[in-house]
């Protein structure tokens, strides 16, 4: 096994805001600590925090505001410092919004000789007025205090470039993107899961004959509800049996419209199953896995939805675009645009052999390029070498070959 060489192990500290995120490095902790490292991982205090023990991290709880709140920003950032101050780390990876920013600049601020600032989107393409001029500035020093920033996708590498928010030299995408990859055989068809799924449908009141468009995440403005209800209200003139199902829940932040939501939960044929930790059944429930979203990094729903076979409609948002083979594995759509989402769904609902033929390929490109094992190599060695690049921490000989 590939392992950094030197007379010591090589310490990483990992930093998000919140510990949801945590999830991020399931497997890719296991990963570094077998290829040599000691790893710590820091986000604010929450029950996912210390998930990674198992895999052998450390823990520290260091609490971050998601929103834009100075005065605790201010004492974010001094502890971060304070931490990497005592812990000397070599390697500082920090990522989603505020982590990013106060990770990477309390990294630059301790002397960390090695920072990465993992971007996972660009919040600021949806923001207006004051919010968007102070997320422009984060996003900028971010990626000016981090040595490396590693894009999730290609279209935001490219956007972050257009927007100016960072060099080209500096900016990378590992691979083809995606910051952990999909555990695919959990996702991929079998008796079991069509079991499961046979018997989540009669759990959710959802008839055997009728076809199911489905939704996995939040509800927000930005994830596209709106456009989505509205293309279902649409569907159904066509198809009156269609359900849709919305695997998720509605959130405080980034809210849909009032009178939408009314409408979506006074809808007899949307079924909303709330927080749901293991998806994988539910994907086996539908036609078509829909994200009809205005932004994203590079989004873990598409994937896991073709790695069950299921074809996806999504749109041409940043990171979106790079998470579908338009015409192969699913189709791409206007963002903002309910009549074309309509119509692609309808051509997809009206033809079974098509939606076969797309989640056959689906299925065998997530397997080729987005397996968990071969994402999460990439990453480490792409770690390893921007560390050995410039310190006497050298990687053994063998990477990239």
């Amino acid at each position: 096994m590939n392992s950094l060489s030197g007379s010591r192990r090589p310490k990483l500290i990992y930093v998000v805001t919140v510990s949801v995120s945590v999830g991020f490095f399931k497997g890719q902790v296991a990963n570094m600590v077998g290829r040599g490292w000691d790893v710590d991982i820091v986000s604010s205090e929450g029950p996912e925090l210390f998930a990674m023990h198992a895999e052998g991290a450390r823990s520290f709880a260091v609490p971050m505001e998601r929103e834009i709140a100075p005065l605790k920003d201010g004492v974010s950032l001094w502890r971060l410092w304070r931490l990497f101050r005592r812990t000397r780390p070599d390697l500082v990876v920090a990522g989603t919004p505020k982590a990013g920013l106060l990770g990477t600049l309390a990294a630059r601020l301790a002397g960390v000789p090695h920072v990465v600032y993992t971007m996972h989107g660009l919040r600021l393409e949806t923001a207006l007025g004051l919010k968007l001029k102070v997320l422009k500035i984060a996003e900028r020093v971010a990626c000016h205090s981090a040595n490396l920033v590693h894009c999730v996708s290609p279209s935001l590498r490219a956007r972050a470039i257009e927007l100016g928010l960072v060099q080209p030299d500096k900016a990378v995408v590992v691979g083809s993107g995606s910051c952990r990859g999909v555990e695919v055989d959990r996702f991929h068809a079998s008796l079991a899961s069509r079991q499961k799924a046979s018997d989540l449908r009669l759990k959710l009141g959802i008839p055997q004959d009728a076809p199911v468009i489905g939704f996995v995440g939040r509800f927000t403005r930005d994830k596209g509800i709106a456009e989505l209800y509205q293309a279902f209200i649409s569907l159904r003139e066509h198809h009156p049996n269609l359900r849709l199902l919305l695997v998720g829940d509605f959130e405080a932040g980034d809210p849909i419209a009032a009178d939408i939501r009314r409408a979506i939960e006074g809808d007899a044929a949307v079924i909303r199953t709330g927080f749901v930790a293991d998806v994988a059944s539910y994907f086996h429930i539908m036609e078509i896995c829909v994200l009809p979203t205005y932004r994203e990094g590079f989004p873990g729903v598409p994937l896991e939805a073709q790695a069950a076979g299921i074809p996806v409609v999504t749109t041409q948002a940043t990171g979106a675009i790079d998470s579908v083979l338009d015409g192969q594995t699913g189709l791409i759509v206007p963002v903002g645009d309910a009549i074309a989402l309509s119509a692609a769904m309808d051509r997809l609902l009206d033809d079974p052999s098509l939606r076969k033929r797309m989640g056959e390929a689906g299925r065998a490109w997530v397997d080729a390029v987005f397996r968990k094992e071969i994402v999460q190599a990439a990453i480490a060695q792409a770690y390893e070498q921007q560390v050995s690049r410039e310190s006497g921490l050298s990687c053994d000989k063998g990477y990239g070959e």
